[in-house]
Formats: structure tokens, C-alpha cells, sequence
């Protein structure tokens, strides 16, 4: 039986070959094996018989060399598909569900060491949220997955999750169908159509030094519970931009007061979530409460963490009602810190190293975008040349000056 590969052209029949090309047929050998010419296009097609059966496809090239490079990689893969048939042939009758899929799945999740935990946690998450939405999608012959129903799951979805949970799950769905496709289940990915959701940039409300200031206060007033300890890690992630948990698993070894500078390592296992150490310089605030911490804690081991408390949102949250300030979060502290640091000059790019940003500063050049705009609006307003300045003015094309004459260029037209 032939595997026919999309194409207006007739496929050759099982007989020989070499029979039709010496009766001077359509279809013609070459010297490669494998490898046989369609006359009347003058295209190269690939006719390889694995594991009993026979597989043609056009390569869709004229050019020898180039059919030459893309049947060796069509026989790998079409050999790769067959062992994979073979594995899965004494599940289900040979067949293939959603489940099966989504088991070799999330064997290659677990399996995966460059992913961290969280990373894996989430993508559960995201199957979940799949499963949920789409009803009896586990049980489904994977070849019976349409187009269609792939759109009319996203619409659904899409209109009850945010554009980044949307994306994250529908490239979860996809990752789940290339297993079928690899396998040799599917030809194509029908998932592979429907277009990712463009995630707006949240629009930062962040707090003034007045407000952040009310702030610290309002959280210490609170007569009970860690009150004082929640406000020095606000303070804490104000002034260092750490992530929530870079900033749980600081020590006092890792704050250097003669260099001035605080080493982020992260997760003893999994280290930061970018995998690097990095250095964050102290500004002159978290060195003051550094020093009064470890004053009030001097008998503390070194390897104790710095901060008492690994999170503050209910009392942050707390805060903000009782002073009428827009609603922050952790990490809102952490875009503080930046805001802070390129208001004060810092050029993005460096305060992006601070951060633990391995790009080159682009998401944060995205992201504090507006801050550098107005550095510019700035400059441009400060400098502002006096009308009556005829050096200045002189530079200006086609602009007139008392008592100065602008020199035209010799040209065609010139006397």
C-alpha cells in the first residue's frame, strides 16, 4: 500500500520502475537509491518501503543536490515514526488518544532536568486548565482532533483567561499534538493555526517616595502579628529588586557591607531563575537598614536568612486600603527598585544586569520604556537655544538671520 503525500501529481504503482522508464513512462530512476524524477514537473519524489511498507513523497525540489539532502531526512524521520508505531502498537490497537499523548507528555516533562519544579508545576497547571475546558479531549483519537474544534476551544478559552495563561496552555496543547505528529498518528499539527494572543504591558501604578513612605508606616502600626518584619521586607524589596523568593534565601554571608554589594544565589538546588549569580550594589537605604538589622541581630549565624518573613501581600494589602493607594504586589517592589535606579541615571542595560535579566536589557528597555522617553523630554526641554542665536540658527536650513547671510553651494544654477 503507498502512502500518498499531498500532490496533483499521480503517484507511481507498486510495479517496477525500471519497467515504465525503459517504456519510456513518466516516472524516471536515477542513479541514488530512493530517489525517482517525475518527468512532466521534472520534481524528485522519495520511494522508500520501511518496515514493510511503501512510502512516496515528493521533495519538492528539481535540483538533484538538494532531493538529495531532503531524502536523507525524510528516511530518518519516516523511520523514527515507524519505531514509534511500533512502540504504540500494543497499546490501543496501534491507535492513539489525547492521553496517550499527553502520558509521553509529561513523561518528557518529569524527565526534562533544565526545567526547575515550578516550571513543571505550571505546565500541570496549564494541562489541567486544558482538560477542564475541553471536555472529553483525553479520550479523543487524536486523528479525530480537528481544526475546527482547536478554534472553537481557543475562543471559549480565550474569553475567560488572561493572554498569557491563554498562550501558555494553547502551546501546551501544541507540544501534546507534535507527540501524535512525531509518532506518526497525524500529519499535521491542527492546533498549529490558531494565532497566539498579544499580551498588553501592564501599566504601572507604582507609589511616590510620600506614598511608599506612608506605606512602611501604615504596615507598622499594626498592633499584631509580624508587623515589623513585613515592613522590612518591603523595605527590603524596594531597595535591592529582588524576586520574592531570591529575596527568602538571603543570608548575612551573602550581604558584603565593606564591598557594598548583596550576592543573589537563589535556590541552593535550582540557584535564581535565570541559573546565574549575581551581584546587586547597595544604595545608601539598604545599607542603613542592613546595618540596623544586624545590629539588633548580632548573635544570628551567618547562614540565617536576612529577612524573617517570606511574604507580605495581605498586610501590603491591608496597608494600601487604610491610606488609599492603588494596590501593589511583590514584585510591583521590584519595578520600584528599577524606576527608582533609572530615574537616577542608571542606564537600563546595567540595571537590568541588577535585575537578573540575561537579554541584554531588552525586556526592561520594554517595560521602563515611558522612563526613558521622559529622561529625553527632559534634556530636550533643558536645552533650548535662544531664537536670536545665529550660530544656531544658521545650522537650520532655509531659517533667515538678521545680518546673516546663509551660503548656497555652487550648483547648474549658479552665477
Amino acid at each position: 500500500m503507498i502512502q500518498q503525500h499531498p500532490s496533483s501529481e499521480p503517484l507511481p504503482e507498486t510495479e517496477s520502475i525500471s519497467e515504465k522508464n525503459a517504456s519510456g513512462g513518466d516516472w524516471q530512476t536515477t542513479q541514488y537509491s530512493n530517489l525517482i524524477r517525475y518527468r512532466p514537473s521534472g520534481k524528485y519524489y522519495a520511494r522508500v518501503r520501511i518496515k514493510g511498507k511503501l512510502i512516496v513523497k515528493s521533495l519538492k525540489t528539481t535540483k538533484i543536490s538538494v532531493a538529495k539532502l531532503r531524502l536523507s531526512d525524510l528516511e530518518k524521520s519516516e523511520r523514527q515514526k515507524a519505531e514509534n508505531r511500533s512502540a504504540d502498537a500494543s497499546t490501543n490497537d496501534g491507535r492513539m488518544t489525547f492521553g496517550d499523548a499527553l502520558a509521553i507528555y509529561r513523561n518528557r516533562l518529569n524527565a526534562n532536568l533544565a526545567l526547575k519544579p515550578r516550571s513543571k508545576v505550571y505546565r500541570e497547571e496549564r494541562i489541567a486548565a486544558l482538560l477542564k475546558t475541553w471536555p472529553g479531549l483525553d479520550k479523543t483519537d487524536v486523528r479525530r482532533i480537528t481544526k475546527g474544534e482547536c478554534f472553537d476551544w481557543a475562543a471559549k478559552f480565550g474569553e475567560v483567561s488572561s493572554p498569557i495563561a491563554f498562550n501558555n496552555t494553547l502551546g501546551t496543547l501544541r507540544h501534546i499534538l507534535d507527540i501524535a505528529c512525531e509518532s506518526g498518528h497525524r500529519y499535521d499539527n491542527p492546533a498549529q493555526k490558531v494565532k497566539r494572543v498579544r499580551a498588553r504591558p501592564k501599566k504601572l501604578q507604582l507609589p511616590t517616595q510620600q506614598q511608599f513612605k506612608q506605606l512602611i508606616e501604615s504596615i507598622e502600626k499594626v498592633a499584631f502579628g509580624p508587623s515589623y518584619s513585613c515592613a522590612d521586607l518591603v523595605r527590603f524589596l524596594a531597595y535591592g529588586g529582588f524576586r520574592k523568593g531570591e529575596a527568602a534565601r538571603i543570608t548575612w554571608a551573602d550581604c558584603d557591607l565593606k564591598k557594598g554589594e548583596i550576592a543573589v544565589n537563589g535556590d541552593p538546588e535550582t540557584g535564581t531563575k535565570n541559573w546565574c549569580v549575581r551581584r546587586v550594589p547597595m544604595i545608601p537605604e539598604m545599607r542603613a537598614l542592613l546595618e540596623r538589622l544586624r545590629e539588633d541581630r548580632s548573635d544570628e549565624p551567618l547562614t540565617q536568612p536576612v529577612m524573617r518573613v517570606r511574604e507580605c501581600q495581605g498586610a501590603i494589602n491591608n496597608a494600601v486600603k487604610k491610606i488609599e493607594m492603588a494596590r501593589i504586589t511583590h514584585h510591583d517592589l521590584r519595578h520600584l527598585f528599577a524606576t527608582r535606579c533609572i530615574e537616577s541615571g542608571v542606564d537600563i542595560p546595567t540595571v537590568a544586569r541588577w535585575l537578573g535579566h540575561k537579554d541584554g536589557g531588552a525586556l526592561a528597555m520594554k517595560t521602563y520604556r515611558h522612563l526613558r522617553d521622559e529622561r529625553i523630554v527632559q534634556f530636550s526641554s533643558a536645552f533650548q537655544p535662544s531664537l536670536r542665536d545665529s550660530n544656531f540658527l544658521a545650522r537650520c536650513p532655509g531659517v533667515e538671520t538678521p545680518g546673516y547671510v546663509q551660503e548656497v553651494p555652487p550648483g547648474p544654477n549658479s552665477l
